[in-house]
């Protein structure tokens, strides 16, 4: 209705200029009079007051109110047995409250209409009771604040559109029956100006917040919803709050946006299927919250906090730009965290907005936790896990990874702290590996530093986590992967204080030979190096100067006869002059290539010489094994 169009009852019409204000005042004519109650003499007041008796039904539409005006009234309808305002069906449609609105404890017998009404100084509508069908406050305006603590609605209550300036509390209200409708559509919803309360409400009935806005903090702390609870593109600007709320109906939060923190701690979802898709510039706050049924959750979200959440059926987590914190969680059935390459999608088919997040902001999920989770039906895909802690993890050999699963690296230059200088091998590192690398006395840069709450795990607490890890990806049949998690429960085995030196030295010349069967690269840089010197060592001293001739001595009998011959051979001769000649290099080379292989060259070699292929043929062959074994761990599927 606007300004210049006459209400639809009979108005009083005061005050009317047919220039500025062609309808004067809105409000209703009192019974019997030509006027609004506002505008009544005194003495036709007062003789309308005194014959109203609690219960009285009331229609002050369009009426403006001083607080004295509306004390008068209200005292006039005060039971006497209870000391409180009893009101019938009460209609202030429209009707303009100028001071405080003081319904503190009334009760409304029948329906209670407010909509349209303005109230320029504070509604307080504490601990009273709305029996009628109806309590509508839509398109209402509350400038001041509006406190409906431990208020009862029996019936419907409506604030569709309703606009709260100042503090909407609703501590402790009950909305027993039907339904609790903030808001309809984008614009015309309900619009919490400053802070809003609802700690402790109980809503028996739906509990629609449909596209409202809250400017400042919403506070759910302790609410009950006991039927559907629907936040479907409602906007907070502030921090919502809903700790150790419980929703026992389905819960709707689609297309919802946080521009601040969205805490549901200790909160219960008793039937919950969906919550989400959701945009949240800051967090949201999961832990200890616990959900009983089959849920898909769909955030976008800055950080999600899932410390001791419990899921007591199947769970889908869908995340885009989110670093999630699992750290204790508790689940009994399948659970999976996906991150989701584009902006979800809603059910008419239109993506959804992320209007907190710049479009050049990385969508990759991480995870920084799994600390104290059973991993035995959990599944990540594709997830960052470089910053992701997995001490203190259950079954972590049953994780299972898909998709593009990865994990931080080793520094890859050359570092120079001292000589020789330092190359780590490129491969996957866990989180606490750096952290751990990085404590050392002396550390290369490149590892990172443990940040605060990381807490410490060392070699011995590493080498278990490689251990699981490696299983699970060979369980995947990702053999390059868990060579890489091998490798690293090898180095932590390596680095640990608990084992003996003996194998400590072991190891480490595993590690410098091949990288634990794992580096072909250095196994052939070995054989190299071992047949070079095989080949120098066989030209200065190992081959014969010339090849030995054969001789053959026997004598003949005079009577002529059988006749015996013996065939000797000389000595191999140490070669003088210069031994480092083409045809040397040859038969030396000759020599070694037929000991890589294990066998025998029939070269004549001196007595150094055949110790010298004797050791070549032990160890070259070794050294082509570990070469071929890292080579099959690299291709293996």
């Amino acid at each position: 209705m606007t300004t210049s169009e006459p209400p639809p009852w009979p108005h009083c019409a005061h005050g009317a200029d047919p220039a500025a204000d062609p309808v004067g005042c809105r409000g209703i004519h009192v019974p019997g009079h030509t006027v609004c109650l506002a505008h009544l003499a005194d003495y036709d007041r007062d003789a309308y007051l005194a014959a109203l008796t609690p219960g009285a039904s009331i229609d002050q539409r369009g009426t403006n109110f001083t607080e004295s005006l509306l004390n008068a009234l209200l005292n006039a309808l005060r039971d006497p047995e209870t000391g409180h305002p009893r009101l019938g069906h009460a209609k202030f449609e429209l009707a303009t409250f100028e001071g405080a609105a003081l319904f503190e404890s009334a009760t409304f017998e029948d329906c209670a209409l407010f909509e349209s009404a303005i109230f320029e100084g504070d509604a307080l509508f504490e601990s009273a009771t709305f029996k009628g069908e109806h309590a509508l406050f839509d398109q209402a305006t509350f400038k001041g604040q509006a406190g409906f603590e431990q208020a009862t609605f029996k019936g419907q209550a409506e604030f569709s559109q309703a606009t709260f300036e100042d503090s909407a509390l609703f501590g402790e209200a009950t909305f027993e029956v039907g339904s609790a409708r903030f808001g309809s559509a984008t614009f015309k919803a309900a619009t919490f100006e400053s802070r809003a309360e609802f700690g402790l409400t109980t809503f028996e009935g739906f509990a629609l917040f449909d596209a409202a806005t809250f400017q400042g903090d919403a506070g759910f702390l302790m609410a009950i919803f006991k039927d559907i609870a629907r936040f479907t593109s409602a906007t907070f600007q502030g921090d919502a709050l809903f700790m150790e709320a419980t929703f026992q109906g389905n819960t709707s939060f689609n297309s919802a946006t946080f521009q601040g923190d969205v805490s549901f701690e200790s909160t219960t979802f008793v039937a919950a299927d969906q919550l989400g898709p959701l945009a949240c510039a800051g967090r949201v706050v999961l832990s200890g919250a616990a959900f009983g049924s089959p849920v898909t959750l769909s955030f976008a979200a800055r950080r999600l906090e899932c410390r001791r959440t419990r899921w007591s059926s199947t769970a889908e987590i869908r995340l885009r730009y989110a670093t999630v914190d699992f750290a204790h969680a508790v689940f009994e059935y399948p659970l999976t965290i996906a991150a989701e390459p584009d902006p979800f999608v809603l059910t008419n088919g239109r993506q959804r907005a992320e209007d907190p997040f710049p479009s050049p902001r990385d969508p990759r999920v991480r995870v920084a936790s799994l600390r104290g989770v059973d991993a035995a039906h959990l599944v990540l895909a594709d997830i960052d896990l470089s910053g992701c802690l997995f001490t203190g993890t259950v079954h972590l050999d049953q994780l299972r990874l898909e998709g593009a699963c990865t994990f931080d690296t080793a520094p890859p230059e050359v570092h120079w702290r001292r000589w020789p200088p330092v190359r780590f091998t490129e491969r996957r590192v866990l989180a606490e590996e750096h952290h751990w690398r990085a404590s050392q006395p002396g550390a290369v840069r490149g590892w990172n530093a443990a940040v605060l709450g990381a807490g410490r795990a060392g070699p011995l607490q590493l080498a278990p986590v490689y251990r699981a890890l490696r299983k699970a990806f060979e369980d995947g049949k990702h053999e390059p992967g868990a060579a890489d998690f091998y490798y690293g429960e090898m180095e932590m085995r390596r680095n640990a204080d608990d084992i003996p030196r003996s194998e400590r030295g072991l190891l480490t010349a595993y590690w410098a030979l091949s990288g634990y069967g794992l580096r072909a690269s250095r196994a052939l840089a070995w054989l190299g190096a071992a047949m070079l010197l095989t080949i120098v060592l066989l030209m200065a001293v190992g081959l014969a100067k010339d090849t030995p001739k054969q001789t053959a001595a026997g004598t003949v009998p005079a009577g002529g006869g059988k006749v015996t011959f013996e065939i000797g051979k000389d000595d191999p001769q140490n070669p003088t002059g210069n031994p480092f000649t083409g045809e040397r290099f040859e038969n030396a080379l000759n020599v070694t290539l037929n000991s890589v292989v294990f066998r025998a060259s029939g070269q004549d070699l001196t007595t150094a010489g055949t110790y010298i292929e004797m050791a070549s043929r032990l160890t070259e062959p070794v050294l082509l094994g570990l070469a071929a074994l890292a080579i099959r761990n690299r291709v293996k599927r």
